[in-house]
């Protein structure tokens, strides 16, 4: 739990680093830092510890992909958390993301991390790599992804599906194609035959 939300952490930091100098962006989701307190004395020897989040509580973005938060679309906090996702999904190549975006105003806490099933660059997340695919399937670009020059997943995706359906759509199956005899074995009238 300490290593996934800290990893995510230091991703916050690079893309808050990198929207700094960008007008009109303003701040930015922080994860708070989350610690592993070691208690030899107690029953239960190990416990987390991270900053009180007082206030509201809300998800922004949820591990399975099938519930719709609309302070998600909204609110200004949901729409950085959506860009801060889609930034980290390009940064990696599309090989890691972060998900279960949730907290108080811009203060996040208790994220996941999906990667491909690999992992990425010796990192595992602790989600699974299905909700890559959702979010590069299911994301929507807003005015804070325009601001930081990142590229529309939905076209890419969308191009992506429609020239898979056009290869399968053109794949010649084996009753229409033609069989083809090297020049050499070919008779005149071969050869004229298949000009028609």
């Amino acid at each position: 739990e300490c290593y996934v939300q800290n990893t995510a952490r230091e991703y916050a930091k690079i893309y808050a680093a990198e929207t700094e100098p960008l007008e009109g962006f303003g701040e930015v989701p922080e994860i708070i830092p989350i610690f592993l307190v070691h208690r030899p004395a107690n029953n239960i020897p190990y416990a987390t510890v991270e900053e009180e989040l007082v206030g509201e509580f809300v998800k922004y973005s949820v591990r399975d992909g099938k519930e719709v938060n609309f302070l998600r679309r909204e609110s200004e906090a949901g729409q950085k958390c959506c860009t801060f996702q889609h930034w980290v999904y390009e940064k990696t190549n599309g090989s890691l993301l972060v998900t279960d975006l949730q907290g108080v105003g811009m203060k996040l806490t208790d994220v996941g991390i999906a990667t491909l099933a690999k992992g990425y660059k010796g990192f595992k997340g602790n989600c699974s790599f299905s909700f890559i695919e959702q979010f590069r399937a299911l994301h929507q670009c807003n005015k804070y992804c325009e601001m930081l020059g990142l590229k529309s997943l939905r076209t890419s995706h969308q191009k992506q599906r429609k020239a898979t359906a056009m290869k399968s759509k053109t794949l010649p199956n084996s009753s229409s194609m033609k069989k083809t005899v090297p020049k050499k074995a070919r008779e005149p009238r071969d050869f004229i035959a298949s000009e028609h």
